[in-house]
């Protein structure tokens, strides 16, 4: 079974920056797709951006482009988001899933609230 361990949500100011990390302690993150979601309140789930281990490719939501950059550190087995230039609609619980050989896992989930 693996884990998501996610950290590093709060409250921040606009235009403030914040770095979620997504640990999945015990296991290395080869081979893996690992992403990021978030939903605000009455909203449906999006996806924010995609790191594709085996290559290294990324993706992100056009909300997010310019803004967000997702990375790994291996030796930390963790995935990072830092978020940037972060705006109101910014505000969700962000969601860490990750994609191993047909079989999906998610984080509990961290808060991210942007507000003056």
């Amino acid at each position: 079974q693996v884990q998501l361990v996610e950290s590093g949500g709060g409250l921040v100011q606009p235009g403030g920056s914040l770095r979620l990390s997504c640990e999945l302690p015990g296991s290395t993150l080869n081979y893996y797709a690992i992403a990021w979601f978030r939903q605000a309140p009455g909203k449906e789930r999006e996806g924010v951006s995609c790191l594709v281990t085996h290559d290294d490719s990324t993706y992100y939501g056009e909300s997010v482009k310019g803004r967000f950059t997702i990375s790994r550190d291996n030796a930390k087995n963790t995935v990072y988001l830092q978020m940037n230039g972060l705006k109101p609609e910014d505000t969700a619980v962000y969601y860490c899933y990750a994609l191993k050989l047909g079989l999906t896992y998610w984080g509990q989930g961290t808060q991210v609230t942007v507000s003056s």
